[in-house]
């Protein structure tokens, strides 16, 4: 096993460098006087690490909660520590360009309020989003209006609506593990995520992009800003880039390179992103950039400053992701399996060594996994794999097999005892979903989590084991761990929102239904018909024409209206009013609060 040094606080030095000011309390609060963001919740971490938590990952976390505005080079700030992301802040002619506005609007706001504080009262004159991930542009509106250009890679709408709002309750829900929300800050509980402390939770914005950077080598100019841009489609996130500032000799990786080994596939959800693509960016990057950065900064984490330095780090990132890659790929030739693969594969002594590729946030096991499923999906070739029980009816047989509920627990605790947690947690979790309302076996398996928690290194998988093991003793808790995403709905297209009416639609009950609605849309000049067929609702642009059981004649926002059930008052119809509710009643509500670690 590698021996990490401790003893190196480069990393300390260049979290800390910089610094100009910070908030004190470090606490945001929005309108209505919640707190959406409490740096200060974490000042535990200036203590030495407990044994209920990882070494390593207890390191992270100090460098993460650090917190405050600080100089990356002339004309180039960075607000850290109030939120999960960073928000970067390059001044122009006449005023700021800020970049990855963070989560939400309120910790953006107080952002921009602490730059202005010790730079000036500036306005903002563009804002730019490096990616589609809800961390890098949410909080949009606390910082403008909407009257200034957003430049964002191309895809980044259509890849943002996919991940937050298509599958946005799904994602929101296991994200609750993911950071660890519904946890004390504590050394029993949330230290971090490594990618950042947590997420805020106040509201969500967005802005459509008003300027598409489509290639590499396009440049724009900002407030009298060079921009030199690359596209990295399919690495970090679907719609990504990366993009040099050559006046300033300043380059931001967005989140192709940060402090940690990134998600090949994250815990929370999201689709499989490339390590081959991924590592093949990361080189490009040093190729068109390397030799004119003097200092590379990034979406997350601190920067890296001396040129020498920043072509060692990307180096280092690439290699990681192509190692990861290849390595899956031999094994997986050779008849491995993905979780044979993740059992098997080591990296390389440097990689394994170096405090930027650890697995903070990613991890190798997982992401090989992730790996295998781009290439061959969930199925690993066995056919006893390929049409398996769902999990309750599976553990009860399992549990049925080995005696009963009381004897897969004592089994269960006597591997605890020998330090198989991981057998440990799997015969326990049969016993939960063969009999949920075994306190016994909840209680047990919610001490073997919490054990798993305090030595993960990865604060996701910290997060993942030390929340179940919350839910299993107090059942599903909600309170402080939402956010809201009303302010997304604005940005989304007419085509997107039809896409939101048909994901929840009940397709069998829907079944026997057919129905027609054209809808003409007055602000936008388009007309689009949605017909439900066979418990599909099918839509696309079309002028009104025979065969409608309704026509509407609205706005986009009226169409907002009506999905937040506001009715059609101020809607020109024709034809029969009744077709739209029968549509509205065969629509289901999503459930924020479903069951993960019971059935």
């Amino acid at each position: 096993m590698t021996e990490l040094r401790y003893e190196d606080r480069t990393d300390f030095d260049d979290a800390s460098r910089g610094l100009i000011g910070a908030l004190d309390p470090c606490v945001v609060t929005d309108a209505e006087g919640r707190v959406v963001w409490d740096n200060d919740s974490f000042a535990f971490l200036g203590a030495e690490c407990p044994d209920t938590a990882n070494p390593s990952l207890w390191r992270q976390s100090q460098l993460c909660a650090k917190h405050g505005l600080y100089e990356v080079t002339d004309g180039i700030y960075q607000v850290r520590g109030l939120d999960l992301s960073n928000m970067t802040l390059v001044e122009g002619d006449t005023g700021v360009i800020v970049i990855d506005p963070l989560i939400s609007a309120e910790t953006a706001a107080a952002g921009l309020r602490l730059y202005r504080e010790h730079r000036g009262d500036r306005p903002v004159t563009g804002v730019v989003y490096t990616h589609s991930h809800v961390d890098h542009f949410g909080g949009v509106r606390g910082v403008v209006d909407g009257d200034v250009p957003i430049l964002a890679p191309q895809g980044f709408l259509e890849a943002a609506v996919a991940e937050n709002v298509y599958a946005g309750t799904a994602m929101l829900r296991r994200g609750m593990y993911h950071t660890g929300s519904p946890l004390p800050r504590s050394p029993r509980g949330l230290i971090g995520t490594g990618l950042g402390q947590t997420s805020s939770i106040g509201s969500i914005s967005l802005l459509a992009p008003t300027v598409d950077i489509t290639h590499t080598g396009q440049q724009e100019v900002v407030d009298g800003v060079r921009i030199v841009f690359q596209v990295t489609p399919g690495t970090e996130a679907p719609a990504e880039m990366n993009f040099f500032f050559p006046d300033r000799a300043a380059l931001c990786m967005a989140e192709n390179a940060t402090h940690n080994l990134h998600n090949v596939l994250t815990l929370r959800g999201a689709v499989v992103r490339d390590a081959r693509v991924w590592s093949r960016y990361l080189n490009e990057a040093i190729t068109l950039f390397g030799d004119r950065a003097d200092v590379a900064f990034a979406s997350h984490h601190w920067p890296a400053w001396g040129r020498d330095r920043i072509v060692a780090f990307l180096s280092q990132q690439r290699d990681l992701y192509a190692y990861l890659h290849d390595q899956t790929l031999r094994l997986m030739n050779q008849g491995l399996t993905g979780p044979e693969v993740a059992e098997t594969i080591e990296l390389p002594p440097a990689l394994e060594s170096a405090w930027h590729a650890r697995g903070y946030y990613g991890s190798v096991s997982h992401n090989v996994k992730a790996v295998y499923q781009r290439y061959l999906g969930w199925f690993d070739g066995n056919p006893a794999h390929l049409w398996e029980h769902p999990p309750a009816e599976s553990a009860r047989r399992y549990v049925d097999c080995m005696g009963g509920v009381a004897e897969v627990v004592a089994k269960a605790r006597a591997y605890a005892g020998d330090g198989d947690l991981r057998f440990a947690a799997e015969l326990l979790n049969h016993a939960v979903f063969a009999e949920p309302t075994n306190a016994q076996a909840k209680a047990l398996l919610a001490d073997v989590y919490e054990r798993l928690g305090f030595g993960s290194e990865s604060g996701t998988w910290r997060n993942f084991y030390l929340v179940g093991a919350t839910e299993l003793r107090r059942g599903i808790v909600m309170e402080g761990s939402s956010v809201s995403a009303a302010g997304m709905i604005t940005a989304l297209t007419v085509e997107q929102l039809f896409d939101s009416i048909a994901i929840r639609l009940n397709g069998p009950r829907a079944w026997s239904s057919s129905l027609t609605i054209d809808w003409r849309f007055t602000d936008l000049g388009a007309a689009y018909r949605t017909t439900l067929s066979n418990g599909a609702l099918i839509h696309w642009p079309a002028e009104p024409a025979a065969g409608a059981d309704l026509r509407l004649t609205l706005t986009k926002a009226q169409l907002i209206g009506i999905l937040a059930g506001q009715g059609i008052e101020g809607v020109a119809t024709e034809g029969d009013p009744k077709v739209l509710q029968v549509l509205v009643e065969l629509l289901d509500d999503p459930d924020p609060a479903f069951a993960i670690v019971t059935p």
